[in-house]
């Protein structure tokens, strides 16, 4: 059976698609993982049309969760239409849903060749960005974006241009190997950008 939602900690995360144009060093799906810490069987072998991610949410009692948010085994924004369908559905069959977060590698525009960040007021509440990087060569190296060093530029003016339309906007990086002078200078750039950084825990393999 697929897993489309999965619970970790107090929130449900939603898993709509394996599509990835990254293949970051420190992804679990280098090493043929089909699952992770959150759930063992991310892998899709088909990913769910709206409906069934639909009908799969609305089988929970999501006023149980402090959070809904999108994150699976691949980038979440490549369905970007079909999820802020969702939450708009989900939005009138649940009268308290819970905050909307979308962990994404801010390459939707890029992905899609428009600016989706408009379509996400009044739907998205916390934007979670990927940055892994102070600068573009060592952002391409860890995360080895398709793109390029063109997907730099492309996460960050998604960024910039996102926090004129979600509440929170976050950046984050992985401590590993980064020193405390990356880091500020990673908080710098999330300064600029209108959004915080958050520096996340390395978790091995």
């Amino acid at each position: 059976m697929e897993t489309i939602s999965y619970e970790y900690g107090d929130a449900l995360y939603v898993n709509l698609t394996n599509r990835c144009d990254c293949a970051c060093i420190f992804c679990l799906r280098n090493n043929g993982h089909k699952g992770s810490i959150y759930a063992d069987d991310l892998w899709l072998e088909h990913e769910p049309s709206r409906e069934e991610a639909l009908k799969d949410l609305l089988s929970r009692d999501l006023s149980r969760y402090t959070e809904l948010v999108f994150c699976g085994f691949g980038e979440p924004t490549y369905r970007i239409d079909d999820l802020l369908w969702l939450v708009d559905e989900l939005k009138k069959a649940v009268p308290h849903l819970p905050p909307v977060r979308i962990n994404t590698n801010g390459h939707a525009n890029l992905i899609h060749g428009r600016d989706v960040t408009p379509g996400l007021a009044g739907r998205i509440d916390v934007l979670s960005i990927s940055l892994n990087g102070s600068t573009p060569e060592e952002y391409v190296a860890v995360t080895r974006p398709r793109e390029g060093a063109k997907a730099w530029d492309a996460m960050l003016d998604f960024t910039r241009s996102a926090a004129q339309y979600v509440p929170t906007v976050m950046m984050t990086i992985v401590n590993k190997d980064k020193t405390p002078e990356e880091i500020e200078a990673c908080r710098r750039m999330c300064e600029r950008l209108g959004a915080t950084l958050r520096v996340r825990e390395y978790i091995p393999d």
